[in-house]
């Protein structure tokens, strides 16, 4: 189930990444810093889950406030993804080879997130709630590309 969990995610976001193939090359220099600007925005979320993971389950009041919790996790796993797929865009946007493994390397963080929703399942009924993993990939793969195109440069967007 993990696996097929995996693979669709991957999936969805190689999808994501065909829309690159119509941006104009940049020099490495332009690429190399929209690509760490987004990696800078990846360790700051890593560090953050690397947090959540080493301490015991938050407890709610009520099942409705547990959620508001889990939605605002939802939330930075699609920004995690989001900043790692705009990462990879940019660094495909040069043909330098420093810049693309530079932008590739983090793409294995995406197991966090994986790691992070398999917590967070068995804290949800300590918190009188009960969540499908499924249901929460799904909500994530819809929202990756939107809050991708929210988060690209305003040069990355043709602004």
């Amino acid at each position: 189930m993990r696996a097929t969990l995996a693979a669709v995610l991957l999936v969805t976001l190689m999808g994501a990444t065909d829309l690159s193939a119509r941006e104009p090359q940049r020099a490495p220099e332009e690429a190399r810093a929209r690509v760490q600007h987004h990696l800078q925005e990846v360790d700051q979320l890593t560090t953050y889950f690397e947090g959540v993971m080493g301490r015991e389950c938050p407890r709610f009041g009520t099942p409705a406030e547990w959620r508001e919790y889990l939605d605002g996790e939802v939330e930075r796993v699609v920004l995690l993804l989001a900043h790692l797929e705009q990462a990879w865009i940019e660094a495909k946007s040069t043909g330098d080879d420093d810049v693309r493994r530079t932008a590739k390397a983090p793409r294995r963080r995406a197991e966090q997130a994986r790691a992070l929703l398999d917590k967070l399942s068995g804290c949800a009924s300590g918190n009188g709630a009960k969540i499908s993993q499924n249901d929460l990939w799904r909500r994530i793969e819809r929202e990756v590309p939107q809050r991708q195109a929210e988060i690209a440069l305003p040069s990355e967007t043709g602004r």
